[in-house]
């Protein structure tokens, strides 16, 4: 009889007195077992208690406070760096020569580093990070982009973007909104290893989505606008079950973010980040309406024309051979590249003169906003141009005694039509939706102006004249502009939070809705087109009521080309189809002859069982795929169907509502074709853009 002796840690044994589970000796023995035991027992009974409303309020909260402290933290690191470069070219004395290498070297080194560390690290961490984000929320997981990585990468190539200031006016939010999603999928992974529970891409999809909102809310400390924004911009179908996960984490987020600006004493209290002081008692005269509809839809042309010349513009560089090389070979250099342009022309004694140049991202917005008249200010005055920046004054930035407000304004538009396009293409972690915001400013600020240049008394209305607030225009062509370019309607509610003012809520917006209805009607949103461009997964809307889509169905349009396995098939037959196909899974059908759909099998996991199965088959013995199938080859059951006869209108909210990727055709139980998304978007794209002749056009229809 052989002993054996079994490991210390293995034996277990009661504590005296004690009825509850066993413990290990070394528990048994070791110091103060009973107060240990008593921890152990009060933790696991917190536990319990804290659990027992919801662990999700838990990490939705920790979601909220961790991003609202990297946002302000981000935030006072490049605040500081900038300030830093502002001195530096303050300081560095007369010299034409010295300044301006001040201002162009520095952004151009910040810029090859951002790009050069970035793409190093993970090629997916350029760019704004919300196309990618779209197609993930559709169903389509991209690991790569939720790799914490990546989340490195983003912290530190975006903090140098933001530290190169208004040399080329770049914002925050698109990475910042992918950041925050990177993170809720880190905190998920953390919930499921915490309480214990399976992997659920349920829930992992309610963190991703709870993940958009916080990013939006935590950079303008705006929760209502931020988790509408998300939704319109990132969903295409919002489930209500989501709708407090998003309210409770972005109130979290913007409440510790605001907060934080209080501890450090930047501000007295809580309150909106851009702060104006419009007249409130008669906000707008109501022949105004008008104007402010005007106002949209100049927002909604140019904006169209502004989505337009981007797309097309970053399509040029991906065919291009030279920029194509150089982006693909050398992104450090063409990021250089790009940042001295830009940085040269807003140099401020040269042509950024005229551009107000000096303001950074929220001075800019604060000037703009400002419901004083420049026009009139400077009607017959002529207040010189301040050797420093002026916090106090810094409408001066916009004056010029020869171009006047107006000419600046103008000037300012045209240039940063293209700069901002140019910008975009910079592959390093960057928001674009801020500069867009400010753009729009600067169109409400133009037509402002004008305004109360032609109406100096005001617009009489009622007996009475009030006279015109420009800043108001300002703030409804930042909103209206934005949400044209964005393709969204929050950017009004946007508006308002970050104000702190609703008086002009009629106005703006109409102003929104009329620069909606032509952008939206004319080309596909900032970030749709970039889907496009980078050929991400992507399901195109139905836009047209009157392009013949409701006729057209299933049956005009699916995959007829299926490769089926039947249960009868000899395992000879079965390798055949396996080795010489790629598909991810087969359709099961129970014979050859009838294809009645059964269910069906991944390849992998049929190719495991074909090599685990004994060599008996390949020795003339007569098997069958139902052989296999019957010890234990897992087949999966097929609960959701199309019929022929389905519509396309249905099948495209089938993907949209339940993030699908692919569905199998059955008519009277037999297999007869699937429709993935390369089939929804062709025929969507023959619909919208039918070919010349009219018995091509027709084909769709008549194709069985």
């Amino acid at each position: 009889m052989v002993l054996t002796q079994e490991p210390m840690e293995e034996l277990v044994g009661l504590c005296e007195g004690s009825v509850g589970k066993p413990v290990t000796l070394p528990e048994l023995w070791g110091p103060c077992p009973h107060v240990r035991q008593g921890i152990r027992g009060g933790l696991e009974w917190l536990k319990q208690r804290l659990f027992r409303v919801g662990e999700d309020w838990y990490f939705l909260a920790a979601l909220g406070v961790l991003m609202a402290l990297i946002s302000y933290a981000m935030n006072f690191a490049t605040g500081c760096v900038v300030q830093v470069h502002n001195w530096l070219y303050r300081e560095i004395g007369d010299s034409h020569l010295l300044r301006y290498l001040s201002w162009t070297v520095y952004p151009v080194a910040l810029l090859s580093f951002s790009s050069g560390f970035s793409q190093s690290i993970t090629a997916s961490s350029g760019g704004s990070g919300i196309p990618e984000v779209k197609t993930m929320l559709s169903g389509v997981i991209l690991e790569d982009y939720l790799d914490i990585k990546n989340f490195g990468a983003k912290v530190v190539g975006l903090c140098c973007t933001l530290a190169t200031g208004s040399t080329i006016f770049l914002g925050k939010v698109g990475p910042f909104t992918h950041m925050s999603v990177m993170m809720a999928a880190y905190l998920g992974r953390v919930r499921t290893k915490t309480i214990g529970e399976s992997e659920n891409k349920t829930k992992e999809m309610e963190m991703l989505v709870a993940g958009a909102a916080v990013g939006v809310a935590t950079v303008f400390a705006a929760p209502f606008s931020g988790v509408l924004f998300s939704i319109e911009v990132m969903s295409s179908h919002f489930s209500v079950w989501n709708y407090w996960r998003g309210f409770f984490a972005a109130t979290c987020g913007a409440f510790t973010f605001r907060l934080l600006a209080v501890f450090n004493s930047e501000q007295e209290t809580i309150t909106s980040i851009y702060k104006t002081s419009f007249r409130v008692d008669v906000p707008f005269d109501l022949p105004e309406i008008f104007f402010f509809v005007v106002l949209g839809a100049v927002c909604g042309i140019l904006s169209s024309a502004y989505n337009f010349c981007q797309r097309t513009f970053l399509g040029f560089l991906k065919t291009n051979r030279f920029t194509s090389q150089l982006l693909a070979t050398s992104k450090p250099l063409y990021a250089a590249l790009a940042a001295l342009i830009l940085a040269s022309i807003t140099y401020p004694p040269g042509v950024g003169r005229f551009m107000a140049s000096r303001l950074s991202m929220g001075e800019h917005l604060e000037s703009l906003f400002d419901n004083n008249s420049w026009a009139l200010m400077t009607w017959n005055s002529s207040p010189p141009w301040p050797a420093e920046l002026d916090p106090q004054n810094l409408w001066l930035e916009w004056y010029h005694p020869q171009f006047t407000v107006f000419g600046t304004l103008t000037f300012f538009l045209v240039m940063k039509f293209w700069m901002l396009i140019l910008a975009t293409t910079i592959p390093i972690p960057a928001g674009y939706f801020m500069p867009l915001f400010v753009y729009g400013a600067a169109i409400g600020r133009l037509m402002g102006e004008v305004l109360s240049a032609a109406f100096p008394e005001g617009i009489m209305s009622g007996g009475v004249a009030n006279p015109i607030m420009p800043g108001a225009y300002a703030l409804a062509g930042a909103a209206a502009f934005s949400g044209a370019v964005t393709h969204s309607i929050s950017t009004a509610l946007l508006a308002f939070e970050i104000t702190g003012q609703i008086v002009h809520a009629l106005p703006v917006l109409m102003a929104v809705l009329v620069a909606n209805a032509i952008s939206q009607s004319c080309q596909p949103s900032f970030y749709d087109g970039t889907i496009i461009v980078k050929k991400l997964p992507y399901l195109p809307w139905i836009r047209g009521r009157n392009i013949g889509s409701y006729p057209v169905t299933v049956g005009h349009f699916m995959n007829t080309s299926i490769t089926t396995l039947a249960k009868d098939m000899p395992l000879e037959e079965v390798l055949k189809v396996v080795t010489s196909t790629d598909v991810t899974r087969y359709v099961l059908v129970e014979s050859a002859e009838f294809q009645i759909l059964v269910g069906t099998v991944e390849r992998t996991q049929l190719m495991q069982t074909l090599q685990a199965e004994p060599a008996s088959w390949a020795l003339g013995q007569q098997c069958c795929l139902q052989d296999l199938l019957a010890g234990g080859c897992a087949t999966q059951p097929v609960t959701l169907q199309l019929s022929p006869e389905t519509s396309l209108h249905q099948t495209h909210n089938l993907f949209e509502l339940l993030n699908l990727q692919w569905l199998l055709v059955t008519s009277r139980g037999r297999a007869v074709g699937s429709v993935s998304w390369v089939e929804l978007k062709k025929a969507i794209s023959t619909l919208t853009n039918p070919p010349a002749t009219k018995e091509a056009s027709l084909g769709l229809q008549n194709k069985v």
